[in-house]
């Protein structure tokens, strides 16, 4: 049997172990998402929206928490004319993070292209909402294309 200093050495040096692993499983992590990561936008700028998509497809799966991928997917949906998966990202991002204006945005323009006027306005109010304490200037730009949209 192992005595108690035995014991007590062991366990620290376990622990410390296990930490030193975890560290290292999330810093590769961060390495395979950061490269993915700019291989899809490196796509996406090149107007390869299929790949961008299949790229951005993989990072979420990777890391389901990162949101601009979440928008830069959509993006590459809306691209290639799938209309209703680029909104499907979008509302994802709003349910996971309520207070992503991109999002709000990204949704009013489908709507407005679509002829849903009121849909438009309601996204573009919830965008105003959002960015009245940080972006105050955005804020008014928005309030300023909603009187428009609601005097026409």
């Amino acid at each position: 049997m192992l005595d108690n200093l035995q014991l007590n050495t062991i366990v620290p040096v376990i622990i410390v172990l296990s930490s030193i692993t975890l560290l290292i499983y999330f810093a590769w992590k961060t390495l395979i998402t950061s490269n993915l990561f700019q291989k899809g936008l490196k796509f996406f700028q090149e107007k390869d929206y299929q790949n961008a998509e299949a790229v951005f497809r993989k990072v979420t799966s990777i890391n389901s928490t990162n949101d601009v991928v979440r928008l830069l997917l959509g993006d590459s949906l809306l691209k290639q004319g799938k209309v209703e998966e680029a909104i499907e990202k979008y509302q994802e991002v709003i349910t996971r993070a309520p207070k992503k204006a991109d999002a709000y945005l990204r949704l009013s323009r489908i709507c407005m292209e679509q002829d849903k006027q009121q849909e438009a306005i309601q996204y573009l109010g919830l965008a105003k909402e959002v960015l009245q304490k940080r972006q105050p200037e955005k804020a008014e730009e928005i309030n300023q294309l909603l009187q428009k949209l609601n005097q026409g």
